[in-house]
């Protein structure tokens, strides 16, 4: 049996990194974790290919050479979807999808010849069945949350490690919270089911026998939804790496409740992370409690950020406008709170209603839903009729951008972070890729680009004031790139 597995090309967000690529010399900023992990349960004797959109062109020989093609996607790449499947058909091939904008949006694809709804891996062995027999239904629904610790390995040989920025892994699935906007517990649940410790290294391991050596991206829901297997999990990633003496550093997502547990954070940067996103949302607590963001609620957020960056953690930031309880004047205070914070990447994006969510029924009851949601939260659009107006917040939302992502503000910001920060754990090697980044760097933000006076003034500063985390200012100073191109196109 010959199967393609295709993955869409992934439009200008924050997550696609796609104007920090060309420092790096990579084609993406991620693998197709879920895919890769996909193809792990096909049969060892089937013949798998891989196409990547974000790294290279889909041909008619591809599509010639498969038996059947899988496809899976999120919301955000649900127009390229349609484009795939369409030139699936052309060439007459049964189209598998699967993944989030298939599990709760399927009505948008009745052309679609089947659909796998929910997490798959229980329901592969009955599918892989019916591939032999040539009888696969139009639906698989997933009859329950599978048990994380019988799903295998990624498939790392069906990919060019080389292409991508950052590797992917999975320790945990869910997320104990239960935001309003937010379509975790709906696809995965409100109980964290998590790998073994040994598992989730033994994944690490294949990473570095295949050469990898850069930063891991731990994909989590909430890296720190179950901090027993957390905190199990960081002592045997010490322990592996006192052994192997890896240079890989790890990034991850968690609630804000981090920065209460001071073990946690240490175990964390022991074991080499070097950054955390945190959904900070907003300043506004009535709009916290209005999204049942509980986890922020009644915690002063600007001391959470200084005590995760004191830890060692350089913090991403989510933050979101657009709630019905949001004040007039809530893009101004995000803007204090960010550059007071000194959350670098600062991930700004208008409230959207996702499907699946509480936020999307209650607004489809309250009749304030006007449309789907693209999931591209940094787009200028809106899906649902919002309390403060469209015209006002979108005009807002673009200013704010325009803001933040302004040079001055954004070099402030990174001095602010450096100031706070206290790095520890174990430093990163600098590899030819850095260097050739920063020569990238000096060209494109030191000369050719508008903002060129405070680039130098901040280079200067850094490298009098900060020099040991000097490689960490220059990168955030390019990463600054693409969010102030993502800005421009609002």
């Amino acid at each position: 049996m010959k199967v393609l597995l295709i993955y869409p090309p992934t439009p200008d967000t924050f997550w696609s990194f796609r104007y920090v690529l060309r420092f790096v010399s990579k084609r993406a900023a991620f693998p197709p974790l879920g895919l890769l992990t996909i193809a792990a349960t096909l049969p060892a004797d089937w013949q798998l290919r891989m196409v990547d959109r974000n790294v290279t062109r889909l041909t008619d020989d591809d599509l010639r050479w498969a038996d059947y093609v899988m496809v899976s996607a999120m919301i955000v790449h649900k127009a390229a979807v349609s484009d795939i499947v369409d030139r699936c058909h052309s060439c007459g091939k049964p189209v598998i999808a699967g993944g989030p904008l298939f599990t709760t949006g399927q009505v948008a694809f009745p052309d679609i010849d089947h659909v796998v709804l929910g997490e798959a891996e229980e329901l592969m062995p009955q599918i892989i069945e019916d591939m032999r027999c040539g009888a696969l239904r139009r639906t698989y629904s997933a009859p329950s949350r599978p048990d994380v610790r019988c799903v295998p390995p990624p498939r790392w040989d069906l990919v060019d490690l080389q292409d991508y920025a950052t590797m992917a892994v999975q320790f945990s699935r869910g997320c104990p919270f239960d935001c309003e906007f937010c379509d975790v517990v709906a696809m995965n649940g409100r109980v964290p089911r998590s790998k073994s410790a040994l598992q989730l290294v033994g994944e690490l391991e294949q990473l570095r026998q295949h050469g990898w050596r850069d930063i891991v991206f731990i994909v989590d829901d909430n890296f720190i939804g179950n901090r027993k297997q957390a905190k199990a999990l960081l002592e045997e990633i010490i322990t592996w790496r006192t052994r192997t003496r890896t240079t890989m550093n790890f990034l991850t997502q968690a609630s804000a409740d981090l920065a209460d547990d001071r073990e946690l954070c240490e175990l964390m940067v022991t074991a080499g992370f070097k950054k955390v996103f945190v959904g900070f949302e907003t300043p506004s607590m009535e709009s916290l409690r209005e999204c049942r963001k509980v986890q922020n609620c009644g915690r002063d957020l600007l001391r959470t950020v200084k005590d995760l960056q004191g830890a060692g953690l350089q913090v991403m930031g989510g933050f979101i406008v657009g709630f019905d309880h949001d004040p007039r004047d809530v893009f101004q205070r995000q803007f204090e709170f960010i550059q007071r914070s000194g959350v670098v990447a600062a991930m700004v994006g208008l409230l959207t209603a996702l499907p699946e969510t509480r936020l999307y029924r209650r607004l489809l009851q309250e009749g304030r839903l006007e449309a789907e949601s693209t999931g591209n939260n940094t787009q200028a659009a809106l899906n649902f009729r919002p309390a403060l107006g469209r015209e006002f917040l979108i005009n807002g939302y673009r200013e704010l951008m325009r803001q933040l992502y302004e040079p001055r503000n954004y070099y402030q910001r990174i001095r602010t972070f450096l100031e706070q920060s206290r790095p520890q754990g174990p430093r990163r090697r600098l590899s030819p890729s850095d260097f050739r980044a920063f020569l990238k760097s000096l060209w494109l933000l030191g000369i050719w680009h508008r903002g060129r006076r405070a680039y130098w003034q901040f280079f200067t500063a850094t490298l009098l004031r900060w020099p040991r985390q000097f490689h960490q200012a220059m990168e955030l100073a390019i990463i600054g790139h693409h969010f102030r191109r993502v800005a421009r196109l609002l």
